[in-house]
């Protein structure tokens, strides 16, 4: 009997939890029973009482398992740690405030059945804010345009991915993984599933300004060169035009020496402009030194703090 592997990341997630596990088992034991399931909570250091409720989930069902972690590791790489402590024939990743919906498993079983190792699902359209739907479309295409390999629209993680796959995603040992990237560039052949987003059953998004901003600069940083590309020809411009103004303003000074005032606000205007486009790069630039010293420093994904429901065979295993 196959086994399928449903992993739920979350923080923050006490009006979700219960409901989503609920969601998930019915679907499983309704539209899936011939398959063997385990469902997968990795808790990214919740304040609230989302730990409890999953303890008394994990003793209430042994399909279900937790891992908590030490602290807050972030959004990209506590996903991607559970999905390698996952003992399933393939992993379905899914968020825990429904934004994914469970429908979709079934879909995503199917399609790995027809061959696929790895079945995503794709936004069409969203219920959420139209203005932040606008601005993800606008980020889409503009890494897409800009990226050295290929980049899918509108797709957050969520999908099924074979053991296969889950596989190559252990080997590649990365301290600061990017999946959607992955998938992209080091992905088998893949199947789309579109979806409209539902909005989030419960609770708040905790995807702020900053934790958006961490994803684009994530994405930018590990599959473009357009950062430093942009920082070596913006300069290589400023320059020739610099030395073009300085050339046409020696040359109106020698011809009307008494009559051509070259005054200090050219000069204050050029140097603030400069010095703006220097700033901008070198924060450029930092963000591609940070993300090389993440990488450099080869930091574990993710501390345990603890984990239910793993038996000791699993965990060897893993090890």
């Amino acid at each position: 009997m196959k086994k399928i592997s449903v992993l739920i990341p979350c923080y923050n997630e006490e009006e979700n939890v219960e409901l989503i596990s609920r969601a998930v088992v019915e679907t499983m034991e309704r539209d899936l029973p011939s398959y063997d399931y385990e469902l997968i909570f990795i808790d990214n250091d919740s304040r609230d009482n989302t730990r409890p409720i999953l303890r008394r989930l994990c003793e209430e069902n042994g399909r279900i398992k937790a891992i908590f972690n030490a602290r807050n590791f972030g959004q990209f790489n506590s996903p991607y740690y559970g999905m390698l402590q996952a003992g399933g024939d393939c992993v379905i990743e899914m968020v825990a405030d429904f934004q994914d919906p469970v429908e979709l498993i079934p879909q995503y079983v199917q399609c790995w059945e027809e061959g696929y190792k790895i079945v995503i699902g794709i936004k069409t359209s969203s219920k959420e804010n139209p203005i932040m739907y606008f601005l993800r479309s606008m980020y889409y295409k503009v890494i897409k345009k800009l990226s050295d390999v290929e980049q899918i629209e509108h797709f957050t993680g969520s999908g099924l991915y074979d053991r296969d796959f889950i596989e190559v995603l252990r080997s590649l040992d990365d301290p600061t993984p990017f999946l959607r990237g992955i998938v992209a560039e080091l992905g088998y052949k893949r199947k789309e599933i579109f979806y409209q987003q539902p909005k989030r059953r419960a609770g708040k998004t905790h995807n702020n300004f900053y934790r958006l901003y961490d994803a684009a600069m994530l994405s930018i940083t590990s599959y473009t060169k357009v950062g430093l590309r942009l920082a070596t020809f913006v300069g290589g411009l400023s320059v020739i035009f610099s030395l073009l103004i300085a050339a046409v303003y020696l040359v109106m000074k020698l011809i009307w020496w008494d009559r051509f005032p070259a005054g200090m606000a050219p000069m204050l205007i050029g140097m603030l402009f400069l010095g703006s486009v220097q700033i901008f790069f070198i924060g450029m630039v930092g963000e591609y030194v940070l993300s090389i010293n993440q990488r450099v420093m080869r930091r574990p994904l993710v501390i345990e703090e603890e984990r239910l429901n793993f038996g000791v065979t699993e965990r060897e295993e893993k090890e």
